[in-house]
Order: C-alpha cells, then sequence, then structure tokens
C-alpha cells in the first residue's frame, strides 16, 4: 500500500527534523554554523511532537482510521512529560489518564478559549500522508486528532493545513508529478475556512521566492508556540523545498524559533513526497530510535 510508505516515511521524517531541530535548544550549540560541517553528534532525543505522532500512526496501522475516544486513550497512555509537553497539554493529557473526558477537558482549557498551541500541527503529517489522494479525509481526520487537545478553531485549522499538505505530498509522489509551490499552497487553502492560518497560507503564497528571513519574518517561525505563526511559515518552507529535505530543514533551523516543532512539520510534510531515502544517512542513525510499540 503506497500510501502507509508516504506515512511511515512522513513519520521518519517527522522524528529526524524534530530530533535535529531540538538541539537548538541545546545550550552552546551554533547549530546553524554546525550545517556549515557537519550537524551535532548523536543521539538526538526527540520530543513530545514525535511521541504525539508515533501515537498517531500507531491507530492507523491498527484500524485504519481515526477514533478520537482510542487516540485519547493513547496519547495518555504514552505520554512522558519530560519529552517538552506545553502547560495545557501536561494538564489535558493528566486528565485524560486519571479518567477525564477529553470532550470536556480539552474545550476548557485556556479559560475555555480552548488551546491555539501548534501541538496539533506537529503531530499530524503522517495521517495527512497515510491519505495521500485524499485530502478531505485528511483534512477532516487531521480536525478529529486536534480537538483531543487543542480545541481552538486555529489549531485545529492548523492541523487540517499540515494533514492536506502532506496528503498532497504523497500523492505527488505516487503520481510522480510534483506540483509547482504556489499550487501545493492553493491545494491546501481550498480545504481550509475563514482564519487567521487560512490567511497566512495566503500571505506565503505571495513570499515565495522570498529570503527564509524575510518569510520568517512576515510569517512567523513558532516563537509563540501558536498555530498561527507555525504552520504559514512550515507550509512556505515545505512548498519552496518539497523536493530537498536537507534544504527544507535547513531553512528552519535558519529562521530560528520553536525550531523543533517547525522541522518536525516540514520534515513530515517533505519525507511523505521524498521518501526516508531523502533524509541523509548520518542524520537518520543521529535520532533517537523510535518507540519499541511501532515495531
Amino acid at each position: 500500500m503506497p500510501q502507509l510508505d508516504c506515512c511511515n516515511d512522513s513519520l521518519t521524517g517527522l522524528s529526524v527534523g524534530d530530533a535535529l531541530g531540538a538541539q537548538c535548544f541545546v545550550p552552546g550549540t551554533d547549530l546553524p554554523g554546525s550545517f556549515a560541517g557537519d550537524v551535532p553528534a548523536g543521539p538526538w532525543p526527540w520530543t513530545d511532537d514525535t511521541e504525539m505522532a508515533c501515537s498517531i500512526v500507531a491507530e492507523l496501522r491498527e484500524y485504519g482510521d481515526i477514533d478520537a475516544d482510542r487516540l485519547a486513550r493513547r496519547f495518555a497512555e504514552h505520554f512522558e512529560p519530560y519529552r517538552g509537553y506545553g502547560r495545557g497539554a501536561v494538564v489535558i493529557l493528566r486528565q485524560i489518564r486519571e479518567g477525564a473526558d477529553w470532550r470536556q477537558v480539552s474545550p476548557a482549557a485556556f479559560g475555555g478559549t480552548g488551546s491555539m498551541g501548534n501541538g496539533a500541527a506537529m503531530r499530524v503529517a503522517p495521517l495527512g500522508a497515510f491519505h495521500a489522494g485524499d485530502s478531505r479525509t485528511a483534512a477532516l481526520q487531521a480536525m478529529t486528532t486536534a480537538e483531543i487537545t487543542h480545541a481552538h478553531q486555529e489549531a485545529v485549522v492548523g492541523a487540517a493545513a499540515v494533514a492536506v499538505a502532506a496528503a498532497e505530498a504523497g500523492w505527488a509522489r505516487i503520481t510522480r508529478c510534483r506540483p509547482e509551490p504556489s499550487e501545493l499552497l492553493d491545494a491546501v487553502a481550498g480545504y481550509l475556512v475563514d482564519s487567521r492560518v487560512a490567511s497566512g497560507i495566503s500571505r506565503a503564497k505571495g513570499l515565495l521566492g522570498a529570503s527564509v528571513a524575510e518569510a520568517a519574518h512576515e510569517l512567523g517561525n513558532g516563537s509563540q508556540v501558536l498555530a498561527v505563526d507555525t504552520v504559514p511559515f512550515t507550509l512556505w518552507a515545505a512548498a519552496t523545498w518539497l523536493n530537498d529535505y536537507p534544504a527544507a530543514i535547513r531553512a528552519c533551523v535558519e529562521a530560528g524559533g520553536d525550531v523543533d516543532t517547525t522541522a518536525a512539520i516540514v520534515g513530515g510534510i517533505v519525507a511523505a513526497h521524498t521518501g526516508a531515502g531523502g533524509i541523509p544517512a548520518t542524520w537518520l542513525e543521529r535520532r533517537e530510535p523510535l518507540p519499541a510499540y511501532l515495531d
């Protein structure tokens, strides 16, 4: 099944991007400078981005679709706070682990608005890749995964955008017909409701051909840890370097900000298109192994 191959490769790309991006937070590490020679020595631990993506992939492998209640339990079961979860996610996942209904605790977060963080978008690219060729299903199931922990519309739309981008990237791989950057962004926009995330993706299209610094300045680099300042830039980077995984990850590093998350999103989308073979072997070797339950 080529879609499952795309899903597995997307998870690999997401986890390598996450683990490498996380090295930016190691004191004294000049990661942009290190790209001139070699990347840091391994192993590179991955973060909550990968941990939650692994739960989604396990769900897809076992059932072929997403059930929110099952996935919520899986998120809570695999939750390890030291992986870098945000404060809001820690509270929600602990409550779910203790038996609370995610339908109550997720919308109640942040004073009743629900979280609009980038956590729902960071984990969802493999789901989109699993539905390569069916972007509508990718968008709908991405929204289901988002609402478990991120009930705010912007977070839900951000997850849908990333999933559709990965579905389109995977389909381009299967059909061997790479879309132009503007075509990929247009395809994503067609599945989104009016929102700040959608507006940011529209601005991203106008920035195609711009420098990384200009794009990050205009679109955000995840430094606010919100969907609205993360997803537009990541889709700009993925669309620009859809056929070049190392260059796409370098763009995330150059942009700074929440690099593990931007690199996870971009890595997941791009690897759905390039396959795992597009990831430098040295990078993959240095990434911490994925959880044993995925074996």
